[in-house]
């Protein structure tokens, strides 16, 4: 009997993981993926939005607007990359200059501070390779952008250190309600799992609404809405230094074009209604649509340094605001669904306001132990020299430098596999460490990285994945031949 299980392990799930794990309670998190962040959270723009674009007085503005707030002092609480470079909304249309004061209106009744609008002559000040048709634009200071792995790693690192218990690849089957609780089965490896839990937190992206509909009559609708990007090499990331946007449409905030916090210029999303909520395929289409739009903003996009394109899928609701509470007929099962953008920027607020109404379920005392910071992966590439001599004095792997491109020494692949929920697959160091994000893609990194992870898990190399079971590397061979 566990006092709450949380299905789903991605930044809201991990918010929520942390937050609970400020108090006494007996939390067991419920992973399907091989990671924490594997689903929607890995594949995201990786913005903190300011919260000018919600409707006031709906849930996502709340939660959009606090966690901008609380982001910055959690970046330095957890130790992961943000940074607050703002955002700007371009116009190219003086007809269209109404909207701008809409947004700015919008923004003003949900507390964003600072908003402005900008003259095409000053927004080309600010950013000079954004195109000559911009007629005006909405400024707001507080955006920002942030590594989505390293917040949600960090987020569930954290709570895993206060006591938090993860399973990973156990995928949630059925949820029953009893008379005073919740029976979960799952499924790890082929194996049945049965757990009993007082309360049940419902995280599970694009799959929420399979869950909430387990145990509630009032059916709910999750539509997964398809995304697809394309990052560019960090020779361009200076293209632009704000987040630009454009107008806003029915489909949301338009293609968009940011410098990533590791120094990367990015461009996306397209918006796709699709029915596969595994459809994370990209598409000719998809591309020549995103770099279209793209160019609206940056006519002289340099898309000949596009190093990889992706995409990802956003848990849309066709009302359009964010889930977080209890059914009525299914009283501790707690609702965190619809995460859609702005669900990252959302996230701590989001995972301190479930804490709350779970203690208005089940209240309990809060720990006297708590943990507050964490240390992230150190990072070659971002220390001084002072502090490069200093791992490498500590640790002699720290000086062998195994991905080129990035500049990832063993050292740091070392951290990211002993460390607190520890990488097992070569997309989990990639995400901790950022060995193989670079211009060759791990071209010449892959190989090491595997080995290395054999060697420390103490498995045969063919037994090492991409991504967990299904994705291995080495196929059809005898173990004994390695």
């Amino acid at each position: 009997m566990y006092d709450i299980i949380v299905i789903g392990a991605g930044v809201t799930g991990s918010a929520v993981a942390r937050e609970l794990s400020r108090y006494k309670y007996n939390v067991l998190v419920l992973e399907k993926c091989s990671d924490v962040g594997e689903g929607t959270s890995k594949a995201n723009s990786g913005i903190v939005h300011a919260g000018f674009d919600n409707e006031p007085g709906s849930v996502m503005a709340k939660m959009n607007v606090e966690g901008n707030a609380m982001m910055e002092q959690l970046s330095k609480d957890l130790d992961f990359e943000f940074k607050r470079n703002g955002s700007l909304v371009l116009c190219f249309d003086k007809n269209d200059e109404h909207k701008l004061n809409d947004l700015l209106e919008r923004g003003k009744k949900n507390g964003v501070p600072g908003l402005e609008i900008l003259t095409g002559s000053q927004v080309r000040v600010l950013e000079p390779k954004v195109s000559d048709k911009v007629t005006a634009a909405l400024y707001a200071p507080t955006g920002g952008i942030v590594c989505p792995f390293g917040l949600t790693e960090a987020l569930a690192e954290n709570a895993a250190d206060n006591g938090v218990q993860f399973k990973l690849n156990t995928a949630v089957k059925n949820i029953v309600r009893k008379e005073d609780c919740y029976e979960v089965t799952a499924e790890n490896c082929g194996k049945q799992v049965n757990l009993t839990a007082k309360i049940v937190i419902n995280c599970a992206g694009v799959y929420a609404d399979s869950f909430h509909n387990m145990v509630s009559s009032n059916k709910m609708t999750i539509i997964p809405r398809k995304g697809e990007y394309c990052l560019m090499d960090k020779k361009v990331g200076n293209t632009v230094s704000h987040t630009i946007f454009q107008l806003p449409t029915e489909y949301g905030k338009g293609v968009l074009v940011t410098p990533t916090v590791h120094g990367n210029l990015l461009t996306g999303p397209t918006a796709t209604d699709i029915e596969d909520k595994e459809g994370v395929n990209t598409t000719a289409d998809g591309m020549n649509e995103l770099l279209t739009k793209a160019k609206l903003s940056v006519p002289d996009l340099p898309v000949r340094q596009v190093i990889t394109s992706f995409s990802g899928l956003r848990a849309h609701r066709p009302e359009h605001d964010f889930v977080i509470g209890q059914p009525e007929d299914a009283p501790g099962f707690i609702d965190v669904a619809g995460m859609e953008s702005p669900g990252l920027s959302s996230a701590p607020a989001v995972g301190k306001y479930v804490a709350e109404l779970t203690g208005e379920i089940m209240p309990a005392e809060e720990k006297e132990d708590f943990i507050a910071t964490r240390k992230g992966v150190p990072s070659m590439a971002n220390a001084t020299n002072e502090e490069r001599q200093k791992l490498i004095e500590s640790d002699p792997s720290f000086a062998n430098v195994i991905c080129r491109c990035e500049t990832v020494t063993e050292g740091e692949i070392l951290n990211s596999i002993h460390r607190t929920l520890g990488a097992r697959t070569l997309d989990a160091v990639k995400r901790r460490t950022r060995a193989g994000m670079g211009r060759c893609q791990s071209g010449f990194c892959n190989p090491r990285v595997v080995e290395i992870l054999a060697r420390e898990l103490g498995v045969d190399e063919g037994e090492i994945t991409k991504k967990g079971h299904g994705s291995e590397f080495i196929s059809g061979y005898d173990k004994e031949d390695l």
